[in-house]
């Protein structure tokens, strides 16, 4: 009988991947599931950002190759309505993510197909190249398996001309569980690694030895998906830039900030194509008199950033520049804390409202003590926040509402450590002002 109990309590090794949610789910004194339904999706959104690293040397100038697996494995149904739609739809939001917070960095897509790799965009930082070519990525034909080192040696090529101050990276999605490459991978992975190339691979379909050996040689990630939800998951976690390589260079890059010609000697601007789609068969250049000029050649773009094809300058504008910068700063984790620890005058109201009702200082939302059992209080400006503006804070708007709303606390404390002992100094004291040369 003991035995028997004992291999009960075992689990199979497939139920172990799994969180046994229904375990967690416990009524409360008034017999509801409430609060424990609202605690479980409390700790599924703030998960993804529990696990972001703590400030590290980044690269704010990324050259990123996402290698695409077009090979029979993917016409697979576990991911519906098949594994190749299902990533070619996330790859969109993913590419219109990945700009949106890297807008100086460039991107490439490389599809693996029929033995063969196939270069599909070359690096660019225009998302709009990027988006039609993944329409054309979703009709192509599914036939035989892929070679992952055909892949790797294509977007090596390229990457190894990158300047040596830009992060080198390329994020390979496979769902095929072979491989089959000319000669031995090793000797591509050993060259990845010695340039300095961080390799990330995502698996559609289990844990492969060469693609974990890859990412551990190159201080990469793995992961195998789960399902649609974990696979998204997977693949936004590639947009915040990774820390930077040892080997990375620190250098001056020249920028030109262009200008909009709206007259000329009192005259309107003459009619004139853009360079970036004058060469472009689908898509010709039409005149216009607007347009972003190069400030050295006087070339004209329609879109920016972009690197200008006359004279090699990048094109950027100076919001490009912020928001790249705000992943060196990254607002500081909030402290999680008891609904209970929330003061009555913490929120925007001066006294409790229905039953010991607060409200966060950024939405004005009532924060229950049922639904909202956690709240997050800033360190600096001592607001609490509850779980959404939490996570709208540090994922999109990068900027404590509390720290640049509330006069006398400045956006610059973020760069000031709290030291033991002065968890009660105000932020914008005199010391802290003179410190930061305010």
């Amino acid at each position: 009988m003991a035995e028997d109990e004992h291999e009960d309590q075992k689990e199979y090794r497939w139920e172990t991947g799994y969180e046994k949610t229904w375990e967690a789910i416990k009524d409360d004194e008034d017999g509801l599931l409430d609060g424990a339904i609202a605690e479980i999706i409390q700790k599924a959104k703030r998960q993804r950002l529990a696990q972001k690293a703590k400030q590290n040397r980044l690269g704010m100038m990324r050259h990123l190759f996402i290698v695409l697996d077009c090979s029979e494995s993917m016409s697979v149904p576990d991911l519906k309505p098949t594994r190749l739609r299902c990533t070619v739809k996330l790859l969109e939001v993913f590419i219109e993510e990945f700009f949106d917070q890297n807008p100086i960095s460039q991107l490439g897509i490389i599809a693996l197909k029929a033995k063969r790799a196939e270069k599909v965009t070359d690096l660019t930082g225009t998302s709009r190249v990027h988006l039609k070519a993944l329409e054309s990525l979703a009709n192509v034909s599914l036939t035989s398996e892929p070679s992952l080192q055909n892949g790797l040696d294509l977007a090596l090529k390229t990457l190894k001309v990158v300047p040596p101050h830009a992060s080198r990276e390329i994020v390979v999605i496979i769902g095929s569980l072979t491989t089959c490459d000319p000669v031995d991978i090793n000797l591509t992975i050993d060259e990845l690694k010695k340039e300095g190339i961080r390799c990330s691979v995502i698996s559609l379909s289990a844990e492969i030895r060469v693609a974990r050996y890859l990412t551990q040689q190159t201080m990469g990630t793995f992961g195998a998906v789960l399902d649609d939800a974990h696979f998204r998951d997977q693949l936004m976690s590639q947009v915040d830039p990774p820390p930077a390589a040892k080997t990375q260079h620190n250098s001056l890059i020249r920028m030109g900030f262009p200008h909009t010609k709206s007259e000329v000697e009192g005259k309107d601007a003459p009619l004139s194509m853009c360079m970036c789609h004058i060469e472009n068969l689908e898509e010709p250049s039409e005149l216009s008199t607007t347009g972003h000029h190069c400030p050295q050649c006087n070339s004209k773009y329609c879109e920016l950033p972009v690197e200008c094809q006359s004279c090699g300058l990048t094109l950027v504008s100076a919001p490009h520049l912020a928001r790249s910068y705000h992943h060196l700063f990254p607002v500081p984790n909030f402290e999680e804390l008891p609904f209970e620890s929330m003061p009555a005058s913490a929120g925007s109201s001066d006294q409790d409202r229905d039953g010991g009702i607060r409200d966060c200082y950024a939405c004005a939302k009532a924060l229950g003590p049922v639904a909202d059992k956690s709240v997050f209080k800033c360190s600096f400006c001592k607001q609490f926040f509850c779980t959404d503006c939490d996570i709208f804070i540090h994922e999109t708007l990068h900027a404590c509402v509390g720290c640049n709303t509330i006069p006398g606390v400045d956006g610059l404390v973020y760069q000031q450590t709290t030291k033991p002992g002065e968890d009660d100094a105000h932020p914008g004291s005199s010391k802290q002002r003179v410190q930061f040369g305010i």
